[in-house]
């Protein structure tokens, strides 16, 4: 039975919110996501597909609702089609309301309708950018046409589509507005993400990327009006609507605004560390007990609780003192986007 008791938390928050990633490679190098040149994991160090089978299972079993794949680039993973048709289960029987995943869009033309029939419904598609040369600068060796077809290939599947947008200072504020008329015209939300510490920083210091998302508000209520909306969607994202589109538009804030109090999700990377909280290096081993019992999932349950009951009440993001305060040094792809 206590396999079966749902994961609560020390300040009484229900986990019901699993991020999982499935890779830590990625076909872009986005500056403030990874360096240019990379050290990728052996394959040997990341958990099988039939791992991540047990693993989100698991969490299912124990109350987790919304299951978001996450890498790197997770349609990089080879054979990432048998897993989310594996998932695909547990929508079928109920016990899992939410199939979803965020991508840099570049294989979304050859996977879309295969999401689509595995039961997934809505995509977040990371885009910065609207400027084929900004775009090429910006994630390295992307290419913007092809992230376009893949986001008509997406829609034409019949998945919703909601863009992630980095706000970078110097960067696309002159894009704010044409971002948004760009979605408004395709039936898109948008979300606009401030830049996280994290990772080494090298030539990207985040302080000078850093732009506010209360600047960002302050300038879409110059044009736009704008209404908040109390809805929450199991992440950190504040909405308001705007009045003269009807779109929605999300502000994930965790510098300048601190969501922890609602917190209800985990992360867990492509080799099996639970992160119960972005902003903190506690991590537990999820894998040893995953291939130590390949037979028995309670020591892999014993885990997961042992893990959700050291979750700390919140991060410590800060750049008020103008220094990149409680940055971890991870790199965001190893942790899953």
């Amino acid at each position: 039975m206590m396999q079966h008791t749902p994961l609560v938390d020390p300040f009484a928050r229900a986990i019901t919110y699993l991020r999982v990633s499935v890779t830590d490679r990625c076909d872009f190098r986005c500056v403030y996501c990874m360096a240019e040149n990379m050290t990728f994991l052996p394959k040997r160090d990341l958990l099988t597909l039939e791992e991540l089978d047990r693993l989100c299972s698991a969490f299912i079993r124990l109350g987790v609702r919304k299951l978001r794949i996450t890498g790197g680039e997770p349609l990089v993973r080879r054979d990432i089609m048998t897993f989310f048709n594996a998932m695909g289960r547990h929508l079928d029987n109920g016990t899992l309301e939410e199939l979803t995943l965020t991508t840099n869009g570049s294989q979304l033309e050859k996977f879309a309708s295969g999401l689509y029939a595995a039961g997934v419904r809505r995509v977040n598609v990371s885009l910065d950018t609207l400027d084929n040369d900004k775009f090429a600068r910006v994630t390295r060796w992307g290419r913007l046409d092809q992230v376009m077809r893949g986001l008509d290939a997406a829609q034409a599947a019949g998945l919703r589509v909601k863009i992630n947008t980095v706000a970078l200072k110097g960067f696309n504020e002159d894009e704010l507005f044409a971002l948004v008329a760009w979605c408004a015209a395709r039936g898109m939300d948008l979300t606009f993400i401030e830049v996280m510490p994290m990772g080494d920083l090298g030539n990207e210091q985040r302080i000078d990327q850093y732009w506010s998302l209360k600047d960002v508000r302050a300038r879409l209520a110059e044009r736009y009006c704008l209404l908040d909306l109390a809805e929450r969607t199991g992440g950190p994202a504040r909405y308001v609507r705007l009045t003269e589109t009807g779109q929605k538009i999300g502000f994930i804030t965790p510098l300048s605004h601190n969501f922890c109090e609602s917190c209800n999700r985990v992360r867990v990377t492509c080799t099996g560390e639970i992160y119960t909280c972005l902003g903190q290096e506690d991590r537990a081993d999820l894998r040893a007990p995953l291939r130590a019992a390949p037979d028995d999932d309670a020591p892999l349950v014993a885990a997961i609780r042992d893990a959700v009951a050291d979750k700390p009440k919140g991060h410590d993001f800060d750049y008020s003192r103008q220094r990149a305060d409680g940055q971890v040094s991870r790199h965001m792809s190893h942790t899953g986007g």
